[in-house]
């Protein structure tokens, strides 16, 4: 495994775990302790992760990764659930969509779509669908938030908040019956909260990961979501409550 691999799968899994000493990552990566030490040193530079006296952990302040890390996490599971959620495609005329890694799997399968507007804030979105001429694309202003590449603020907020749109397509970090869906930042959370407010129906993109996981901030009760498309090794149970909330989940 190289070394950039190895630094995004440990990122993950320190977020995932919420801590984890030096010996546990030297023996789930095959390294030494003293590589791993000099990898944590690099991803506490880049505020990713927080030294601790034998290892490292997250807490709300770093747990909010930056998109080249998350990029090479749940591969295969955020590639289905993007399939699954073009079958929410038929009819709609103006989706809305937020930034993060599914949304960008997502965004890719519309390359080949025609008569569609995409209404969002991400800039790296905006900019790979512009390459489609059967598409119209409006990008929200605002500050850009350097870890999911999407604009936020006040700005963002307005933008988002004055078109009517059909289909809301939304990345979160956290997903769970009794806090909803929630994001590391405020800010963002709010810029997602006017997307959904917008749109006739709510589509949530999740892998398993966030399933259960609650952030800093609320996006929405899950009352406020039509559907959340998630894979298949969501915990059953969590699952349930979710529904209970009437919430309809699809598990690929």
């Amino acid at each position: 495994m190289q070394r950039k691999e190895r630094l995004n799968h440990m990122v993950a899994a320190i977020v995932e775990n919420g801590s984890l000493d030096v010996s546990t990552l030297a023996s789930e990566f095959a390294v030494s302790p003293a590589t791993i030490r000099r990898d944590l040193d690099v991803l506490e530079k880049q505020r990713l992760v927080s030294r601790t006296h034998g290892g490292a952990s997250t807490h709300t302040a770093f747990n909010d990764v930056p998109l080249n890390y998350k990029t090479a996490q749940e591969l295969p599971e955020k590639r289905r659930i993007a399939r699954q959620a073009l079958t929410y495609l038929d009819g709609a005329r103006v989706i809305g969509m937020t930034g993060g890694t599914t949304a960008w799997d997502f965004s890719q399968l519309l390359l080949d779509k025609t008569a569609l507007t995409i209404v969002t804030n991400a800039i790296n979105i905006a900019t790979n669908l512009v390459s489609n001429p059967g598409l119209r694309v409006f990008a929200a202003g605002g500050e850009v938030r350097s870890s999911s590449q999407e604009t936020i603020g006040p700005s963002a907020e307005s933008f988002l908040s004055s078109y009517n749109i059909d289909v809301a397509f939304i990345g979160v970090d956290g997903v769970s019956a009794a806090d909803g869906c929630t994001n590391y930042d405020p800010i963002g959370a709010r810029a997602n909260s006017a997307l959904i407010r917008r749109a006739k129906m709510s589509v949530v993109l999740a892998d398993a990961t966030k399933i259960e996981r609650v952030a800093l901030a609320q996006v929405c009760p899950m009352s406020a979501v039509d559907v959340l498309i998630t894979d298949e090794r969501a915990p059953q149970e969590a699952v349930d409550r979710i529904r209970h909330e009437g919430c309809r989940v699809i598990c690929v």
